[in-house]
């Protein structure tokens, strides 16, 4: 990626390294800075299997999504979604039904903006500008309102997202919140950073996130099963993301230990 290009916002400070910049870096993207690339080489030093890892939470979120479409789900909102590459919400919906309907939401300017690029022409999708802690905010949105049917089933996905919430803004009571704003029928799919499994490393992640714009917070597996309050899980329940359902994709194949983030799916009767 060049350093500069027509869409990237202008006020965006290249020395500042962000997750989601750090993420698509770790993925093999080429949307990110010199400084993303930088905290990323610091982020692979602390917790050396991070691109597999990378890797798995996004496997998770395309079986939850393949999971939630064979429910009948045919409309999404994807907090925190990121810098778009291969397997965009939107692409693995419409593998099932072309009419599916997704809106993403994302705080990162760098990612709004390539996402407005990529969405332009698109009449099912779109793309705000938001905080995961503003539940009413993003659901009470015009896109949002404009595009999907707030009265009917809603997958909502929060995948490698809320350990970004710090305990003062209290994780739980936002996901009463967003809970409370989706119909019957609905679903919820998260994924979390834990320290539960190699604490130490997770010390190291936890430290070198410190020098970005987006500290995190890893949760214990009895934290991040409180987030699904209200929500009765699916099985397997809560569980490192290669044991979500695993498929026929190899990445399962690694011990559960080795993903460091929490995954479940839950359903709102």
């Amino acid at each position: 990626m060049t350093e500069q290009t027509d869409w990237l916002p202008r006020d965006v400070d290249e020395e500042v390294p962000s997750a989601a910049r750090i993420y698509d870096y770790l993925l093999g993207g080429a949307h990110n800075f010199a400084a993303d690339r930088r905290l990323g080489e610091k982020f692979l030093a602390a917790l050396p299997s991070a691109r597999h890892v990378a890797r798995l939470n996004r496997a998770f979120l395309r079986r939850a999504v393949l999971t939630l479409e064979d429910a009948g789900v045919r409309q999404f909102i994807d907090i925190g979604s990121g810098i778009p590459t291969v397997g965009n919400v939107h692409e693995i919906a419409r593998d099932v039904d072309e009419n599916s309907r997704v809106v993403y939401a994302d705080n990162e300017p760098v990612a709004v903006a390539h996402s407005e690029l990529l969405l332009r022409d698109d009449p099912n999708a779109t793309m705000l500008q938001a905080d995961l802690l503003d539940p009413e905010g993003i659901f009470g949105h015009p896109r949002t309102t404009n595009l999907l049917d707030l009265s009917r089933p809603i997958g909502l996905l929060m995948v490698g997202v809320l350990h970004f919430a710090a305990p003062e803004n209290d994780p739980v009571d936002v996901m009463r919140r967003y809970r409370e704003a989706l119909p019957s029928g609905s679903y919820l799919a998260l994924s979390h950073f834990t320290a539960d499994i190699r604490p130490e490393d997770m010390l190291g992640v936890v430290e070198v996130m410190r020098q970005s714009a987006d500290p995190i917070h890893p949760r214990s597996h009895a934290e991040i099963t409180e987030l699904f309050d209200g929500f009765e899980l699916l099985d397997p329940g809560v569980v490192g993301t290669a044991l979500w359902r695993p498929d026929d994709d190899g990445l399962h194949a690694e011990t559960p230990g080795s993903a460091q983030i929490y995954a479940g799916v839950g359903y709102k009767a």
